[in-house]
């Protein structure tokens, strides 16, 4: 499915990423059964291997290139998806211990269906992010958090900063084109403060990791419902 190995490492290598035999097995296998599941159930627009691989799987890698991420910590992806950017991460590091949640049954299914085919372990969860966040076997119990998704980082606050223990981290994937300024305040409601912003270039596109740092407890209010976040973002 993939482009060969050698194609594969040298893109790694152009952001300073080792790829080893065995983790290509493990990416190939994925975007084969990506690709394949995906006819099905509405995983991924991307679909071209070359895409995949640079799209996808090194622009969730880039995470390890920006952020400090100590040996066994544990990370939440929020709205996960077709599990980006957490599985990538494994597959490179599989001392990380991930919890993977989705409001889709279909992806979770698909989820498990994956950890089991390429062979790492995996928590999966269906479930609304602003229901788990309220339970406490999950509230505050994380290293880090992450997203993807493309909503504003206010709202995407809200949802993920209340999962990550004091000292720990939401890492939020982003395009260059939203102003963190404007959400420095939700930030700081909910218990933590912009870090840093790591800009890289993928390809011709320009991104950004978003690096924000829990530095107190977030008040029990929050997350609101879904219904809330939306109508009155912090």
């Amino acid at each position: 499915m993939l482009p060969d190995f050698e194609v594969c490492r040298n893109e790694y290598g152009k952001y300073s990423i080792e790829l080893t035999d065995e983790m290509y097995k493990k990416f190939d296998l994925y975007a084969d059964f990506l690709v394949e599941y995906n006819k099905n159930v509405n995983l991924t627009a991307i679909t071209e291997p070359k895409e995949i691989l640079v799209k996808h799987f090194i622009d969730s890698c880039l995470i390890l290139k920006h952020i400090d991420i100590p040996i066994n910590s544990t990370i939440i992806d929020i709205g996960t998806g077709a599990g980006f950017p957490s599985v990538p991460l494994k597959i490179m590091r599989p001392d990380l211990k991930i919890t993977l949640l989705d409001s889709l049954a279909k992806r979770i299914v698909f989820l498990q269906k994956l950890c089991e085919k390429i062979s790492i372990d995996a928590e999966c969860i269906h479930g609304r992010a602003e229901d788990f966040a309220k339970l406490s076997k999950y509230r505050e119990k994380f290293d880090f958090s992450c997203a993807r998704a493309v909503a504003k980082l206010s709202v995407l606050s809200e949802y993920c900063i209340p999962f990550v223990k004091k000292d720990g981290c939401f890492i939020s994937m982003k395009g260059p084109s939203e102003s963190t300024k404007d959400s420095e305040s939700a930030i700081k409601l909910l218990g933590a403060e912009i870090k840093s912003i790591h800009g890289y270039t993928l390809g011709d596109d320009i991104r950004n990791i978003v690096e924000i740092r829990k530095i107190s407890q977030t008040p029990t209010k929050y997350p609101r419902n879904s219904s809330q976040i939306k109508k009155k973002p912090l």
